[in-house]
């Protein structure tokens, strides 16, 4: 029997039910057969036997959305158990998820218990996919396991909720089975008190846009309230929630498991970008009156439009949050080390000391050998597991590599494609490259079907013809999508005669990336000293930076100079910018 399909959620149980929704999510009309596809019809269904309890959940939903959607969403559901019961809570998520996403129009809901939603070609469909309350080893598969970690560090979202701190391992007992999920949620573990535990939740990060509905005061609550260990560190996640220690007894009631951390640090709710991926979890989901709370509901839309895309937060790790970085992001502006600067060392030598310095960003290098354990150089044709253990030496560290230097992209479609997938499966955010002119219309197409941005280095006019000075850039990309743009490299420009603050100013939004230098003289032979010691107008070239309101996906510290000792001269190019941003938003 065919039912008529209401306000865009379903159930997927089967292949067949993946085909047909393959067809809901591409805008088809008709609703596939229910029995068929093992889908139940509409949220309704999902706590039909619990009318008082919808009727509560109605009443709670926020009635619209705090952001305007940049374009139709689609989030995936999957509360999959294994070897566990299941959250009485759980129903009432699916339910009230699905819900908001009807009543504010901000995107449509898909609910699964199926792996085979896993498949690339299924999961590229969804912008996020919540894993509600799954406890267990989900699915084994290596390849759904690919498919989910590329697709979240390639940009795609992630929530989870209470129980997904288990996922993934083999339960009863909570036994490893995927590191990487864990280092991707960003905490493993499920001790707790009771399961009315009441807390003091304190609010980490007041101004965060994701703790917007508490109205900058902490508040009291009743859950069961998890207790994390590694790989949680507030140097990997920005925390916005925490168990407030000073106003809570934390003695109250039996223990179940290790419940005691040395460093009193009691996370609650966290978000955190792994690679482009955007991360929300929560522990507070175990109790089901959690979802007919309208705080608790409001504070779960912004979350879920925060890994859909729509809401930007800050996700800056909380163990970086230095005044300094914190007057960057008001300002909009990512400093990283551009591997360059430490290319006599190994990528994983730079990542250390990029760390050290207490950045959180970091550039690739195609021609940088990857680490002693990987002979190799950071360029396409490593392996998945190569991969794999460059996401997480990022991930110990802290950092994101937001650009990566390559000298040629191909022209060729399979050629361009495979230096495409290579910076989709490291989370890259922009490529920095000097291409054949008539490479750019591959080029420009992969990188609008990859939302990766190309900017154009420059060398010398000898080295780079088409691209040694902002006007030759502009030439270029006329005409061409926004993805493309300039890296502007100034020690090139100061050294061929031309001014760096008029040559931002030509470039204006077609500035993609900086790679920052100051010079002791302005000449060919001019060479790197720390930021605003030298003759390149350091200051004013960052304050006309910020009067034109242009935001670079990256400013790159490239220091080139004394390269086996420069780690002191690169730390006080990094304290001038850090004083000068807090001068500047003061």
């Amino acid at each position: 029997m065919r039912r008529k399909e209401r306000r865009g959620v379903k159930r997927v149980g089967s292949w067949t039910g993946l085909l047909a929704l393959a067809g809901w999510l591409a805008g088809g009309s008709g609703a596939p057969d229910a029995a068929a596809a093992g889908m139940s019809q509409g949220a309704q269904g999902l706590l039909a036997d619990r009318p008082g309890e919808r009727a509560r959940i109605e009443q709670a939903l926020p009635a619209r959305a705090t952001a305007r959607p940049e374009k139709p969403r689609r989030l995936l559901i999957f509360d999959l158990n294994v070897n566990y019961g299941g959250h009485g809570s759980i129903q009432h998520a699916n339910y009230a998820f699905a819900r908001m996403g009807e009543q504010t129009g901000a995107y449509k809901t898909a609910i699964s218990r199926d792996p085979e939603v896993f498949r690339p070609e299924t999961l590229r469909q969804f912008d996020a996919v919540f894993f509600n309350n799954t406890v267990g080893n989900l699915f084994e598969d290596a390849a759904l396991r690919q498919s989910l970690v590329e697709f979240v560090h390639g940009g795609g979202g992630l929530l989870g909720l209470h129980g997904t701190s288990v996922a993934f391992t083999r339960w009863p007992g909570a036994h490893e089975d995927w590191p990487e999920f864990g280092a991707m949620l960003g905490a493993r573990g499920a001790s707790h008190r009771e399961s009315d535990e009441r807390v003091l939740v304190r609010l980490d990060d007041p101004g965060h846009p994701l703790n917007r509905v508490f109205g900058g005061e902490g508040f009291e609550y009743r859950d069961e309230f998890f207790r994390f260990h590694d790989p949680y560190s507030r140097n990997r996640v920005r925390v916005v929630l925490s168990i407030d220690t000073e106003k809570t007894e934390l003695e109250q009631g039996r223990a179940f498991g290790v419940v005691t951390r040395p460093d009193n640090d009691y996370a609650v709710a966290w978000v955190r970008n792994y690679g482009r991926g955007r991360v929300f979890y929560s522990s507070i989901a175990h109790n089901p009156y959690v979802f007919w709370d309208p705080t608790m509901l409001g504070f779960y839309m912004d979350a879920i439009q925060f890994a859909l895309g729509d809401l930007k937060a800050p996700t800056t790790p909380s163990g970086k949050l230095t005044p300094a970085m914190r007057a960057q992001e008001q300002l909009g502006w990512r400093l990283g080390v551009e591997a360059y600067t430490f290319h006599r060392f190994t990528f994983f030598e730079a990542i250390d000391k990029t760390a050290q310095l207490g950045l959180a960003y970091v550039g690739g290098l195609s021609f940088q050998r990857v680490s002693d354990a990987i002979p190799k150089n950071l360029e396409p044709g490593l392996t998945d597991d190569e991969l794999r253990q460059i996401r997480l030496k990022l991930d110990a560290a802290g950092l994101r590599l937001l650009t990566y230097y390559i000298q040629d992209i191909p022209g060729d479609e399979a050629g361009c494609r495979r230096v495409f997938e290579f910076g989709r499966k490291l989370g890259i955010e922009t490529f920095m490259s000097e291409p054949a002119v008539e490479a750019l219309d591959t080029i420009e197409r992969l990188a609008d079907e990859y939302d990766i941005r190309v900017a154009l280095h420059n060398h010398d006019a000898k080295g780079s013809p088409h691209y040694w000075h902002p006007e030759k850039v502009l030439e270029v990309v006329r005409g061409r999508s926004e993805r493309l743009g300039a890296c502007a490299d100034v020690g090139y420009w100061m050294r061929a005669g031309i001014d760096p603050v008029e040559g931002i100013r030509l470039l204006g939004e077609r500035l993609i990336t900086l790679q920052m230098h100051d010079l002791h003289e302005l000449s060919p032979v001019g060479h790197d000293v720390p930021w605003g010691t030298g003759a390149g107008r350091a200051e004013e070239l960052f304050r006309e930076l910020h009067r034109l309101g242009v935001r670079p996906v990256m400013i790159g510290l490239e220091y080139s100079h004394n390269f086996r000792e420069s780690l002191p001269e690169v730390k006080r190019c990094v304290d001038f910018f850090d004083g000068l941003s807090l001068g500047m938003t003061r």
